[in-house]
């Protein structure tokens, strides 16, 4: 079985596998005293395939472990939301010619310093419900 070393960056992107032991594979050769190719399946085809021993992990055959390789779908431009929770504050800026109103809003999954001005015009569109 195979674990990463530490540091290792995510499964699926350059760098070596995941933070988890991830399946049974070939010994193809030895490299040096301690680095073994192996032969990993085309999945995982943007992983490098010479792993230090220390990453290894000797299996212990058991008739009931099934191994499953599904693919996993992921989206290519993630993307997070902020939700707004409560407005603490108004202000009123007065320019030259007119005044503009901005709220302090705290956000979800965000300390009470972290909260940031915003126009209401802008509130208003994305928080209609709020007005």
């Amino acid at each position: 079985m195979i674990a990463p070393l530490r540091g290792a960056m995510r499964f699926g992107k350059k760098g070596k596998l995941i933070t988890r032991y991830i399946g049974l594979f070939e010994v193809l050769e030895r490299i040096g005293k301690a680095t073994y190719r192996l032969a990993l399946l085309p999945a995982f085809s943007r992983d490098h395939d010479v792993l230090h021993v220390s990453t290894l992990k000797k299996y212990v055959n058991d008739p009931t472990h099934v191994l499953s390789y599904d693919e996993l779908s992921l989206d290519p431009q993630p993307s997070y939301e902020e939700k707004l929770v409560v407005i603490l504050d108004w202000k009123d800026k007065v320019l030259t010619y007119k005044t503009i109103l901005s709220g302090m809003v705290l956000w979800r999954n965000h300390d009470i310093e972290e909260a940031t001005w915003e126009m209401e015009a802008e509130m208003g569109e994305r928080y209609s419900n709020l007005f």
